[in-house]
């Protein structure tokens, strides 16, 4: 069956909102494939017609997350004072803080390496694409764009993992703290 075909995406979406909905009851590392197709009412041997391993079906299940994170990273404007967090910034945040089970399990010890590198990636291409365009938050130089790049990116997801994980803070507030660090970064 090809991949777009309406009946393999709904397949995929329901495998998608399985994954999801189990990641949110318990550690991924405690999640089957089993387990999803059954939540999904599919049948095991149906997933491996879609996805290859439980963590690509994890990082597939979370690009809306990706897509949500990297739309903020393009949006902020990167010449903000410091002392205020840009509202992209701070949306962000707040998109975090509804999901942050998820967040927290799926960035964690026991979550998907492959979500974890897809969000470093997105968010770094989003802030190449952004300094190609010559906004960068403070002059870097001779620091080549793809570092600094990775370099903000790696923050910024260690950030949403430590924001998902930890005591809850209201969004603005962390998003201030973190514009203040990568204003100077």
């Amino acid at each position: 069956m090809p991949p777009d075909d309406p009946r393999a995406r709904r397949t995929r979406a329901s495998l998608r909102s399985a994954a999801l909905e189990l990641a949110g009851e318990r550690d991924p590392a405690g999640v089957t494939l089993s387990a999803v197709a059954n939540r999904a009412g599919i049948n095991r041997a149906t997933v491996y017609l879609h996805y290859p391993d439980l963590d690509a079906l994890f990082a597939d299940a979370m690009e809306e997350a990706v897509t949500t994170v990297a739309r903020a990273a393009q949006l902020c404007p990167l010449d903000a004072p410091a002392g205020s967090a840009p509202p992209p910034l701070v949306e962000l945040f707040e998109h975090v803080r509804a999901h942050a089970t998820l967040y927290a399990r799926m960035l964690g010890p026991q979550g998907s390496a492959r979500f974890a590198s897809r969000l470093r990636e997105a968010l770094g291409v989003a802030l190449v694409e952004r300094f190609r365009a010559g906004a960068r938050p403070v002059p870097a130089e001779g620091v080549p764009i793809g570092v600094h790049a990775a370099y903000l990116a790696g923050a910024l997801a260690g950030v949403i993992a430590h924001c998902a994980a930890g005591e809850p803070r209201p969004a603005a507030d962390t998003a201030r703290a973190t514009w203040q660090l990568l204003a100077r970064a």
